[in-house]
């Protein structure tokens, strides 16, 4: 379920196409504080139930005077799987493609998401199964001593691979005070001494019906599906309102440079990270047209330069990681043969220069445009990405509209603020700085 930073970051891009049609929805609200988003599209017998939790890696786990715990977020990602006092255990994931249906869940550092898709004829079964993990999941030892051994393991499987640490540097030179310095695997050390008190706990805090979206997308009738959203989840009850407050960070006005190795490569790799506004801030959306711009494709200015032109690298990416309270802008390069890592950074550097005096060309910037109108097509041509979106920009971006407004907000940004958001927010000394090194025997 785990992608690298950069494949992550690249395929998070969401555009408009300029002929698309108006996605209509209408919401509602329980009383139990549930948000119920629904999306009719009857062109093809097909259901998405969802639900999207306001909980991610930056919620930790555990308490303060016995210590806070990663990961945790992720960790029910895969014991709400384990059943229910309706659902024998091991059967949720046995019962879904019986059915007809496919599932799977995922989870970020803001927010973990399910989702089931289904014959429609089979709606009131992914609403029943969504209801039961939301009002009365099994959590028992078994499940947390199994679900332990499953999470670790993917957690080795993702820093073993090549560069799989990368994010995780990233995050902890980055962010010296917000969680968001946490890793959203966890750390093994949390994992093994997490305990079933504390996963009840954090249930009970982060899985009520106030701190989540249903989506309900496809192939249904308004009234019928508001009918049996309200027989199956009225009866979960609202634990309280979840409140953060999480510390502030302090302007990086002073390169920091970091060293960090990996047993895992041959190749080393240089990164350079940006602390950012949120994504929901204009600055944001800018700086994904600056990113788009630097190494969207062969054709982008970093890599025709530096790839294809100079070969100095194998590779070379700019992303925009899109994050509730700071983004991640970040550089990332392989150098090619014995060149320098400060000579391709500065190879980047230069570019970045050239963007924060002169205007990108009206031919780019209509190119840009384009590259974000096409990426609608593939992002929203399914119920299963519709429903997606809507629970992102609800809980997400606070705006559930944006699903037909974004592209205007795209549309809006001139040239000249490109210029001038690249100048506020990627010159040196806002950075860190990483060499990401294969390491040694003595190391």
């Amino acid at each position: 379920m785990r992608k690298s930073l950069f494949t992550l970051a690249l395929s998070a891009f969401i555009g408009f196409n300029a002929n698309a049609q108006q996605v209509e929805f209408t919401e509602f609200d329980l009383d139990n504080g549930l948000h119920v988003i629904m999306h009719q599209d009857n062109s093809a017998p097909v259901v998405v139930t969802s639900v999207m939790y306001d909980v991610g890696g930056k919620d930790l786990g555990g308490k303060p005077e016995t210590g806070l715990r990663s990961g945790f977020a992720h960790f029910f990602e895969h014991l709400l799987f384990e059943g229910s006092e309706n659902i024998e255990r091991g059967e949720f994931m046995k019962i879904i493609p019986a059915n007809g249906g496919t599932f799977n869940a995922n989870t970020s550092i803001d927010r973990t998401y399910y989702y089931e898709i289904f014959p429609s004829n089979k709606l009131e079964l992914g609403l029943w199964l969504e209801s039961e993990r939301m009002l009365h999941p099994v959590i028992d030892q078994i499940g947390v001593d199994t679900q332990k051994e499953v999470v670790k393991e993917e957690k080795r499987q993702s820093t073993d691979a090549p560069y799989g640490k990368i994010l995780e540097e990233i995050n902890a030179n980055l962010f010296d005070n917000h969680p968001y310095q946490n890793s959203v695997l966890g750390f093994v050390k949390d994992i093994n001494a997490s305990t079933l008190e504390e996963f009840y706990a954090y249930f009970d805090k982060f899985y009520t019906p106030s701190n989540a979206v249903l989506i309900v997308a496809g192939d249904i009738d308004y009234k019928e599906t508001e009918a049996l959203v309200r027989k199956y989840f009225s009866e979960v009850k609202d634990r309280g309102e979840v409140v953060r407050n999480f510390p502030s960070e302090t302007p990086i006005t002073e390169t920091k440079k970091v060293e960090t190795f990996d047993a895992n490569i041959q190749l080393p790799a240089i990164i350079a990270a940006y602390r950012l506004p949120s994504q929901a801030s204009r600055d944001a959306y800018v700086l994904d047209m600056i990113s788009s711009y630097l190494s969207g494709g062969k054709s982008s200015v970093l890599y025709k330069k530096i790839v294809d032109e100079q070969k100095q690298a194998l590779a070379v990416q700019a992303v925009n990681l899109g994050q509730v309270d700071h983004n991640i802008f970040a550089l990332f390069a392989i150098p090619q043969g014995d060149v320098e890592l400060d000579l391709i950074l500065s190879e980047m550097d230069e570019e970045i220069k050239v963007m924060q005096t002169e205007l990108i060309s009206e031919r780019d910037y209509q190119k840009l445009l384009n590259q974000f109108e096409n990426r609608f097509v593939s992002s929203n041509a399914s119920v299963e990405g519709i429903a997606g979106s809507l629970a992102t920009y609800y809980l997400l971006y606070g705006d559930v509209n944006l699903i037909n407004t974004q592209l205007d907000i795209y549309r809006s940004i001139t040239r000249e603020e490109i210029r001038d958001v690249a100048a506020k927010y990627l010159s040196p000394n806002q950075r860190v700085e990483i060499k990401y090194l294969p390491k040694k025997d003595e190391e």
